[in-house]
């Protein structure tokens, strides 16, 4: 199935991004910013919030806290906007062409989810898509001190999966989830705007 980007090289792992990877959470997870940043008098653009996309929570809080010179607790924006964002859970939608490959593949080679998000909200996700069974590790923002494009969140998924970085395929929509699969010295499949799997250019 993915002889077909890669007719050269075969994969002992697959890493998956989950928010508008697996699943397109990235409309909830918008308005469960806006809603917790009412409180603050901000507001985040759809446009910043796709520039910021793999980003954990907190680095986004501290980067606002830059830009406008406010001194929201990053902690406590977390928990707000993980209750907002958790709220609308069921308005998530799995992303299909990703989900055919997590199908196709489950117990043939491990898979992992390397995600910005906490694990609360992306286990969560993953359950209410029927999704949990098909990974065998979940690596979340509580795992890692740098976030995307530092590439420790997918090196810390191929060491606790065993498996060398080159032989790991990550699958990303974000750009900065991009660079950091290419500084882990990874390959990557890109997931686009319209939900389809493309080579990277």
């Amino acid at each position: 199935m993915l002889e077909r980007y890669f007719p050269q090289q075969t994969f002992k792992a697959l890493l998956f991004d989950f928010d508008g990877t697996i699943a397109d959470t990235m409309p909830a997870h918008l308005e469960a910013w806006n809603k917790a940043l009412q409180v603050y008098n901000l507001t985040l653009s759809r446009e910043q919030h796709l520039e910021w996309a793999g980003r954990p929570t907190r680095q986004i809080v501290e980067l606002l806290n830059g830009l406008h010179k406010t001194t929201i607790d990053p902690d406590a924006f977390v928990k707000a906007k993980e209750v907002d964002y958790l709220a609308s859970i069921s308005q998530v939608r799995a992303i299909n062409s990703v989900v055919e490959i997590i199908k196709f593949y489950h117990g043939k080679v491990p898979m992992a989810v390397v995600s910005g998000s906490r694990h609360k909200p992306v286990e969560m996700t993953l359950a209410a898509l029927n999704l949990t069974s098909y990974f065998d590790l979940l690596v979340c923002a509580e795992d890692y001190a740098k976030g995307k494009p530092d590439p420790d969140c997918f090196l810390i998924a191929a060491e606790r999966l065993k498996i060398a970085p080159k032989d790991c395929l990550v699958f990303e929509d974000a750009n900065l989830g991009i660079e950091a699969a290419r500084r882990a010295g990874m390959a990557c499949l890109r997931v686009t705007d319209q939900h389809q799997l493309a080579n990277l250019e």
